[in-house]
Parts: structure tokens; sequence; C-alpha cells
């Protein structure tokens, strides 16, 4: 049986970290933003044809267009029809390229109803992201693939863990729906204790909590 060498120089050695993966359409060849990911020592770059939008990072499909491109597409509508086409990802995302603002400031067709467009995207549950230029898009996609490596964290419902007993008995009623910090303090200063607040009926609960008495028994329950 071979003997194992601790004074071997693979002994010890860390495991290679995992390196993030974009996909990219090779439509986007020739752009700049192509060239900039290229450069980066973050990410594993791979270039294949997409049927669905410029940039896949895990689950997420982003579609990328400039100025220019944002306002091709919109008056021959192909955007809609490639935001359609994203509707199969878990995740999608609308990066606009270059400065939009200085469009929307102007008092024209063009503005407002890129402003109208900006707004019906955004409510169809696809973020927009504005960037400045092709290396701010870069650094984005950068950051977004970066990001599919960290193990998915627990929403904190506040801001803060409490310290004193008080402001945890606080915390822990706040955590019910429509119940905010005013409504704690009222049914703490009734009750005097989780276990009566709880406990309580529903004619002693509606005194503070009205129209809310029932779903707040039925959680309970």
């Amino acid at each position: 049986m071979p003997l194992y060498n601790i004074f071997s120089k693979t002994s010890g050695r860390k495991k290679p970290e995992q390196m993030p993966v974009i996909i990219t359409d090779i439509h986007e060849k020739n752009s700049l933003v192509l060239a900039e990911l290229h450069k980066s020592t973050q990410i594993q770059l791979q270039i294949q044809p997409l049927k669905i939008a410029d940039y896949l990072i895990g689950q997420t499909a982003i579609e990328r267009k400039t100025i220019s491109d944002l306002i091709s597409s919109m008056i021959n509508k192909r955007l809609i029809q490639q935001l359609n086409q994203m509707q199969a990802y878990p995740q999608k995302l609308l990066i606009i390229e270059g400065n939009l603002k200085e469009i929307l400031e102007e008092d024209s067709n063009i503005s407002k109803a890129l402003r109208g467009l900006i707004i019906s995207v955004s409510l169809n549950n696809c973020p927009v992201i504005q960037t400045s230029d092709y290396q701010d898009t870069a650094k984005y996609l950068i950051t977004l693939a970066k990001q599919q490596l960290k193990p998915p964290q627990e929403i904190s419902l506040h801001s803060r863990i409490p310290k004193t007993i008080k402001e945890q008995k606080k915390y822990i009623l706040e955590a019910f729906p429509n119940i905010g910090p005013k409504t704690a303090k009222k049914l703490l200063k009734k009750f005097s204790n989780l276990s009566s607040v709880f406990n309580a009926s529903e004619e002693e609960l509606k005194e503070i909590l009205k129209g809310r008495t029932k779903g707040f028994k039925e959680i309970l329950e």
C-alpha cells in the first residue's frame, strides 16, 4: 500500500474556485461588452447561438439595448416580442445602455413613448437597469454572475434584531400581517404580554384590531 506523502506539493491544495458562467449570444460577438467580458478573470464566457435574449446567466435572461436599438425596437415592436419570449425564463432583465435621461428630457413623442414603454416593461415583472456605457454593462453582468454562486439567504422581516424583552415582544407582533409598530404597542399596553394577546377573544381584540381581528385569530389557530 503506497504511503501518502504529507510533504507533497499537492497536499493541502485548495480546490479551484467555481467560476460563474455568462452565456452570450453569437450576435453579440462584435459588441464592446463582449470584449470587456472576455478580458475578465472573474467569469467563464461562453458564446453560442441563443434563440432568446442576448445573455443568459443562470436562470436569468438578459436583453441589452443601446438607446438607438431601444428606439428602433420600440417602433417596430420587436422589443415586446423579445420580452414575451423571455417569459420562458424564471427571471428576466432589460439593460438600457446609454444616456436615456437626455432623450427623456426632450419634449417629443419619442420621449413620451419611451416613458410609457419603460413603465409597461417594469409592470410586466421585467426589471430595467440603465447603464452608462458598455463597460458599465459588463460590470453589471459580471456582478450578477457572481451572485449566482452565493447561497440564497432568508429574508428578514425586520431591519434589525431587537435586544430588549419589550422590543422582542413588539418584534413578534409586527411579524403578523397588517400589524405595525403602533398597533403592536397598543396590544402590549392593553394585554401586558404575548400570552394574553394570543389568548384574548375576538371581542377583546376588536377594540384595537377592528377588521383585522379575524385574520389575526386565524393565523393563531
